[in-house]
């Protein structure tokens, strides 16, 4: 089982109009082999990064999202805030789980060595 956290930086005039549009998302992802579910994170301190915070149950799941079709689908609204709205670059972050309380019987995800996007 994996993680992956994307944060990002919002601009707090935009903040409104970025959970929109996460409450309106496609939801394409949900249907995805090996996804297991999505959480968006408000930040509570300003300057924060919101965290989009998705768990799949393997690295190959989550590759096999970022290369579909779907994936564009999804993310084709994403260019609908101005540049501006965003105060840095979003960073991605892969972290491959070795234990998780809520599933006791979990095996560790296998270490997979550096994430590589394409």
């Amino acid at each position: 089982m994996i993680t992956v956290a994307n944060r990002i930086y919002v601009s707090r005039e935009y903040a409104e109009a970025f959970e929109k549009r996460f409450r309106e998302r496609a939801g394409l992802v949900d249907q995805m082999p090996g996804f297991v579910s999505n959480k968006v994170l408000r930040p509570v301190n300003e300057g924060d990064p919101y965290v989009v915070f998705t768990t799949w149950q393997s690295r190959q799941d989550f590759l096999n999202w970022v290369r579909s079709d779907e994936f564009v689908k999804g993310h084709a609204q994403s260019g609908t805030l101005p540049k501006e709205a965003f105060t840095s670059a979003n960073v991605l972050e892969m972290h491959e789980v070795i234990q998780d309380s809520a599933r006791p019987g979990l095996e560790p995800e296998p270490p997979g060595g550096p994430f590589k996007m394409h």
